[in-house]
């Protein structure tokens, strides 16, 4: 099955869950111009939730970012706090889909460049004699890592306290979403009951 159903619907921005989060609103068609009751574009996601479901939905990993988009269900009862919820997920989503696309890409391309250097120090070409692209061992590939980490460093430190940030509003809203609903829940028990 190409998307699996997310199992706790309204997700939860758990430290887990940052990796499933990678799509923004503008590029699955979501946020504020998504209308109620009705679900997000997924055009270009390489899947479609059935109309009829309810839920938000898992896909396959993006070719560029690694991360899993999510699709996420409008409901017609949607209220302002949870819209403002479903858009801060939607907007992280972005900033991850963002990120590690970006990082993905210099990560190739600095990697390629390395062995190419490497090889043409040893004076080797990228294939060898039968066509096969030359490696280099473990140890060598390792001083790539090392130096592409160090290099890194501080982008992957802004991105970790961004990432904490959002998710720590995501957190706030979904308490808040979570209490109304207990409250909404309460009031109308109270009221059946007394009938």
């Amino acid at each position: 099955m190409a998307a699996v159903r997310l199992l706790a619907r309204g997700g939860g921005c758990c430290h887990r869950h940052r990796l499933l989060l990678s799509f923004s609103s503008s590029s699955a068609g979501g946020g504020p111009m998504a209308q109620r009751g009705e679900r997000q574009e997924s055009a270009g996601l390489g899947f479609s939730p059935p109309a009829h479901s309810h839920n938000d939905w898992i896909g396959p990993p993006d070719k560029h970012s690694n991360l899993r988009p999510v699709i996420f269900y409008v409901s017609p009862e949607e209220s302002p706090l949870e819209r403002r919820l479903r858009e801060a997920r939607q907007e992280a989503q972005a900033c991850d889909q963002r990120f590690w696309a970006r990082h993905n890409r210099a990560f190739r391309q600095e990697k390629e460049e390395f062995i190419y250097s490497r090889l043409k120090a040893k004076g080797l070409e990228m294939r060898d004699e039968t066509g096969q692209k030359a490696t280099l061992n473990a140890e060598e590939m390792a001083d790539f890592y090392k130096d592409f980490l160090s290099k890194n460093f501080r982008k992957h430190m802004q991105y970790n306290r961004d990432w904490y940030k959002r998710n720590f509003t995501i957190t706030y809203l979904m308490g808040q979403v979570a209490l109304a609903r207990a409250l909404r829940w309460l009031r109308w028990k109270k009221k059946n009951v007394g009938n």
